[in-house]
């Protein structure tokens, strides 16, 4: 039973992440932690969230905006290191309170049309965060997601840049993690019975992509916004 809810949490998951960029680690991230160790179900997201952006990258490293790419890989290696040591050493509870309640305020201004102008130094910014929370709760998708919802960028455009930056940082946060806190064999098993769904959800993301304008991906950017942050919120409290 366990492993069928893992493959499909894995197949919704990355059904999401192909069709939009981002979405994996929000979907996967409070069902992974019913079934596994939080710090195993961490590793596991990062893992499979690194081999679904690898295998995406191929086929939409034209949609890639390099300037904006660059700058967030950039903010991320600061973010990285303070993440792995709330992610070892401390609670991260604090972190995920104070996580919840900016996103929810965010979101929230962003449905009332409240708009970001597009800078260098705020995606420098928007990439120390999403670091930051790679590394301590596994979660890299939402300062991405305020940032593109702000400030308009076509789909294909964030969802190639996403892509890739989530290549980076899953890469170097599971390194960084793994010389630290040695990854168990049940991670590596899930590992294995994820591939698969990791591949059909691929292929459905993309169908679903080419059938989603640019209205839909922001209303839908909106509600995993807000998933995210009442889930940590929830969790927190």
């Amino acid at each position: 039973m366990s492993t069928f809810i893992l493959v499909t949490i894995v197949l919704v998951a990355s059904i999401l992440q192909s069709a939009t960029g981002f979405g994996f680690a929000i979907m996967a991230i409070p069902f992974l932690l019913l079934l596994f160790e939080p710090h195993d179900a961490i590793q596991l997201n990062i893992i499979l969230c690194f081999l679904l952006s690898l295998i995406m990258i191929y086929k939409i490293r034209k949609e890639i905006n390099k300037d904006i790419l660059i700058r967030l890989i950039k903010g991320s290696i600061v973010g990285i290191l303070p993440g792995l040591v709330l992610f070892i050493f401390l609670d991260v509870r604090p972190l995920k309170l104070f996580v919840s309640i900016l996103i929810l305020v965010i979101t929230s201004l962003l449905i009332a049309k409240i708009h970001f102008r597009q800078s260098s130094r705020k995606e420098l910014i928007v990439g120390v965060f999403s670091g930051l929370l790679t590394t301590s709760i596994g979660l890299p998708g939402p300062p991405l997601m305020i940032y593109f919802a702000g400030t308009r960028l076509d789909k294909a455009t964030i969802r190639g840049t996403t892509v890739a930056y989530f290549v980076f940082v899953s890469l170097i946060s599971l390194l960084l993690q793994y010389s630290m806190y040695e990854i168990s064999r049940d991670v590596w098993i899930a590992t294995l019975w994820s591939i698969p769904f990791v591949l059909i959800g691929i292929f459905l993301g993309q169908w679903v992509f080419a059938r989603l304008n640019q209205q839909l991906l922001q209303k839908l950017i909106y509600l995993l916004l807000f998933c995210t942050g009442s889930y940590l919120l929830l969790t927190t409290l």
